[in-house]
């Protein structure tokens, strides 16, 4: 049934420019041929349809299998997995028409909304990148002080369409009290083209010139403002951002270290370096290991638009199509060979992913229809073996995790909470058995010895009723706990999620609503209904997750 699924959802396209033209299908006669057209339309249509949802409230069921490897784990996540971008971008930033950041900037976002304040709390704690296209173009307002200190300002004409920015230390003084009060763990991304000169063709020449970081770092240390990771530009291979190589990026890298070194000399909280946020190439990584050495990077970064850009004409199919989300296990086991062979003293993050670059697109990435892909994205990263997961971004473009003017939570940010709440360190070999569709990820639960599975449904008419087999797993606990996410009134594009039947929202003092699971007895098999996603508790004693201390 799977196999046939998939072949009706590649004639799904065809179809639909026919019913979109008026063509009408004339049957005469052959009532077979008219059974054949008819089940072949329906079930194409409910495939291409990614938007829609079955009217009727009929579905098929299917009875499925999911096994997870209680024995060990197979590997093992930063215990702050999840972290999120604050990036550069002002409002004069578009893409296809839309400017979509307005305020949510690091240097005009509120820091005093309370729901804003709130939502990062909520993770406790929650890293949080600063970073993106514009962070190697900012100079810091400090050491020899830049009068006026200007923003940045669209200019089509300039590197990257902006001019050069100043960060205020005024406002590099309000950013650290809104992490401070929020127990937020910054990752930051200094400004790698400092001292370089930019030539007519819009090619740098030149090394980095260390100073303005070197004076922003010790302002830092000087001020006790806590950083987790100090970050050495950002895309610095793109031929739009430097066209780098890695014999030219590595200099660099080595520099930051040892200025680091110096100034963090005797203190306990010494920040890491990481390098180079890139998208991956295997080559490029391999050379900038080898150039910078043990002891240097201590996490390296790459970046993932999987989904290709905001305007792709197939984004939806994309994101729904099981056979497109597997492409990325080719990625993420590249980075890990090329650390294990060229980088052992190392670790791997995603620095950045938003899912479509460009900003996103509206009602699709800050829809509930982004969470098959992000949860996805998530589960695969971490069977991988990476760390941390940066999604971009907190707020701001067509893929915040909150609203850019209302600051309300979009789908994917329950999807992140759930996570960072549920979903512990250790992670699980798990896999569905005969059904493409039905995605699933194992981890050992936080705080009990239990394992967490995250389960996708891609598929919008049937329902999966999944028996969990954990193998080496002592007694099952009588019941467990299922937080099942689905879209309001079954549309995808829906920006409001509904957690076991009931519409999620902020409440009227500005708190994050609280995530509250139903029980279900432990006899029962999970019903996983069309294109809704679920994250279930299962209580047991698993020899992977015993001794689990989160």
């Amino acid at each position: 049934r799977e196999r046939e699924r998939d072949f009706f959802w590649g004639v799904s396209s065809s179809l639909k420019g026919i019913m979109s033209m008026g063509v009408r299908f004339q049957f005469r006669e052959n009532a077979l041929w008219a059974l054949v057209a008819f089940l072949c339309v329906s079930v194409c249509f409910g495939q291409a349809v990614v938007a829609g949802h079955d009217h009727s409230g009929s579905y098929v069921e299917e009875t499925v299998v999911v096994r997870v490897d209680g024995g060990k784990s197979i590997a093992e996540v930063d215990k702050d997995f999840i972290c999120v971008s604050m990036d550069w971008w002002t409002p004069e930033k578009c893409d296809y028409g839309t400017c979509s950041w307005g305020n949510s900037s690091i240097l005009n976002v509120d820091l005093t909304n309370p729901l804003l304040e709130n939502a990062v709390k909520a993770f406790t704690p929650l890293k949080v990148r600063i970073g993106g296209s514009l962070e190697d173009r900012a100079e810091y307002n400090i050491g020899n002080p830049i009068e006026p200190c200007v923003p940045f300002k669209f200019n089509a004409s300039a590197k990257l369409n902006f001019s050069v920015g100043c960060l205020p230390i005024w406002r590099w003084d309000e950013l650290n009290h809104f992490f401070q009060r929020t127990g937020s763990e910054v990752i930051f991304g200094l400004n790698a083209f400092y001292g370089r000169t930019i030539l007519k063709n819009q090619t740098l020449v030149g090394s980095w010139n260390s100073t303005n970081a070197r004076d922003f770092i010790q302002y830092t240390v000087n001020h006790d403002y806590k950083i987790h990771a100090w970050e050495f530009g950002n895309e610095l291979d793109s031929k739009d951002f430097g066209g780098f190589s890695p014999e030219q990026v590595a200099p660099g890298v080595i520099e930051l270290t040892d200025i680091v070194k110096k100034i963090y000399a005797g203190r306990p909280d010494h920040p890491l370096i990481v390098a180079p946020d890139c998208r991956f190439k295997a080559d490029w990584f391999k050379d900038l290991l080898q150039e910078t050495g043990p002891g240097i990077i201590n996490a390296i970064t790459h970046h993932i638009y999987n989904l290709g850009t905001g305007d792709d004409t197939d984004l939806e199919e994309k994101i729904l199509n099981a056979t497109f989300l597997d492409q990325l296990a080719t990625e993420f086991e590249a980075v890990r060979d090329t650390l294990q062979k060229y980088g052992p003293w190392t670790k791997s993050w995603v620095g950045e992913a938003g899912g479509a670059a460009n900003s996103g697109r509206h009602l699709v990435t800050d829809a509930f229809i982004s969470g098959f892909w992000f949860l996805d994205q998530l589960g695969m990263a971490a069977r991988f073996d990476t760390k941390t997961y940066c999604r971009q971004s907190l707020i701001g473009g067509n893929y915040g995790l909150l609203n850019t003017t209302t600051f309300h939570p979009n789908p994917d940010y329950y999807s992140a909470l759930l996570w960072n709440r549920l979903m512990g360190q250790r992670v699980l070999s798990t896999k569905a058995i005969r059904a493409a569709s039905l995605r699933a990820y194992a981890h050992c639960s936080k705080h009990t010895g239990g394992a967490t599975l995250v389960l996708i449904n891609l598929n919008n008419i049937t329902q999966y009723n999944i028996s969990v087999s954990v193998s080496g797993a002592g007694p099952i606990g009588e019941t467990r706990d299922e937080y099942h996410l689905s879209a309001l009134d079954g549309d995808l594009h829906s920006q409001t999620v509904v957690l076991n039947g009931k519409v999620l929202g902020v409440a009227s003092n500005f708190t994050i609503p609280d995530l509250i699971p139903v029980k279900v007895s432990s006899l029962q098999p999970i019903s996983l209904k069309p294109h809704s996603i679920a994250f279930v508790v299962v209580e047991a004693m698993i020899p992977a997750c015993l001794n689990v201390k989160e």
